[in-house]
């Protein structure tokens, strides 16, 4: 399927990806109204029907969410506890490891925002002149 390029589809599929499925946790709503198996594209199309400050929200108590799990998570053992499911080699990843793949996730959908803003407004570069 074709995407248009927007922000919004990043913006909730960033949510969906960066919440507390990650973690091992069950994500909130949205996410667990959702049946992705008949529409696993989902978090790409919905933008379209929602607006950009209903994806503010949803981001904003995406994040709130996450932050909680990530707290109790920190008291509850640190950085180095596993996290609490398998990857496809059997491993369970250390919390550290899941925050650092957070980061990296995050930095990559970042760059594809600037990648459209740059298409739109055509500078380039740390500080674009204007």
């Amino acid at each position: 399927m074709e995407r248009a390029a927007s922000l919004l589809p990043r913006q909730v599929h960033g949510v969906e990806y960066g919440g507390p499925w990650l973690l091992g946790r069950e994500a909130g709503p949205p996410w667990n109204m959702v049946d992705w198996e008949a529409d696993p594209d989902w978090d790409w199309q919905s933008a379209a029907e929602d607006s950009p400050e209903q994806l503010v929200t949803h981001w904003q108590s995406a994040a709130a969410r996450s932050r909680a799990i990530v707290a109790d998570a920190l008291a509850d053992g640190g950085l180095e506890q596993l996290g609490r499911f398998t990857n496809s080699r059997g491993e369970s990843p250390t919390l550290r490891y899941i925050l650092l793949t957070l980061i990296e996730e995050y930095a990559r959908h970042v760059g594809h925002a600037d990648l459209i803003r740059e298409s739109v407004d055509g500078l380039t570069g740390e500080s674009p002149p204007g």
